[in-house]
């Protein structure tokens, strides 16, 4: 996830890398409207595919959909309904930090998700789900989805926006607070889940991040 300052900064630096290529300076091209509707749908798509892998594991995300998983375990709040109200405190930072069309773009990204989240229990059934697939293929699936996502400038909200926010306002480093963050909700989740099932959802946090810190190089790619 981006500010516009960082969108910019990519853009300069393709531009250096072709004229040291001796290539002409072409600046990447923006996402069509129609392509940032089809990225939300898809990329949605995979992180509620990956829900449901987690919540028929009864494993645990982190950030807000952590918060909305423990609500969902502890009262039997619909989960949809529960992800989409946490994250509403948190599109104010959003819109500090990273600016309206960001922020537009990842209410609907979450709102998408809610919906998905409850529609695609009536449609998936896993008679058999062995627990450490599922947390390495929920954080697989969700790291598609979130770096489908980011490519189009919008996310699922929640503790990352405060985190860039926190950044911007404070100076605290984005990465090290949503760390922390995690690491709390996680850790809060061993008064109503085994340690066994808290840890398979470290190891499914782990392949999510794999998964973006291996395709999500401005280094290596540009596409916007």
């Amino acid at each position: 996830m981006r500010s516009v300052q960082g969108w910019q900064g990519l853009r300069g630096w393709a531009a250096r890398r072709a004229r040291a290529a001796g290539r002409p300076s072409v600046p990447p091209r923006a996402h069509s409207a129609l392509e940032d509707v089809q990225a939300i749908l898809t990329g949605c798509l995979f992180v509620a595919l990956a829900l449901v892998f987690m919540r028929d594991s009864r494993l645990l995300p982190g950030g807000v959909t952590g918060l909305a998983f423990i609500v969902h375990y502890a009262s039997g709040w619909a989960l949809g309904a529960a992800l989409f109200v946490l994250n509403l405190p948190f599109y104010l930072f959003a819109w500090r930090a990273l600016g309206w069309r960001f922020t537009l773009k990842t209410f609907v990204a979450v709102a998408v998700l809610a919906l998905y989240t409850e529609l695609l229990p009536r449609l998936v059934g896993l008679a058999r789900l062995d627990p450490v697939f599922s947390a390495v293929m929920s954080g697989l699936l969700a790291g598609t989805g979130i770096l489908i996502l980011m490519r189009h400038q919008a996310s699922l909200g929640g503790l990352g926006a405060l985190a860039f926010y926190l950044q911007q306002r404070r100076g605290w480093r984005a990465g090290t607070v949503q760390m922390l963050c995690d690491a709390l909700i996680l850790g809060s989740a061993l008064w109503l889940l085994p340690p066994g099932r808290v840890a398979l959802s470290v190891l499914s946090a782990a392949a999510l991040n794999f998964v973006i810190a291996i395709n999500h190089r401005p280094d290596r790619y540009h596409g916007i």
